[in-house]
């Protein structure tokens, strides 16, 4: 099992909101092909093909846990990290 289908478990989980690192949580968004703009903290994440925007905020050196949320219903949703890497 690669780094990758580790976090994408981590993330599926729902266990381990808390414990996800900022940058790892947009490691993840990358790999997926998502493109990504950085306007302050704010990284905004975007996908054509998928409706939703995906804006994150580190809070330090973690990823907040309601926006590890929304991106485990994104990737649910779309089912993404299935085939993609």
């Amino acid at each position: 099992m690669t780094q990758f289908q580790k976090l994408i478990s981590k993330i599926l989980s729902g266990t381990n909101d808390k414990n996800i690192r900022f940058n790892e949580l947009c490691n993840v968004l990358s790999k997926m092909g998502f493109q990504q703009r950085v306007k302050g903290d704010h990284h905004i994440f975007y996908k054509e093909g998928i409706e939703e925007i995906i804006n994150i905020q580190p809070k330090k050196k973690m990823a907040k846990p309601y926006q590890v949320k929304q991106i485990r219903k994104l990737i649910l949703d779309y089912k993404l990290g299935e085939t993609d890497e």
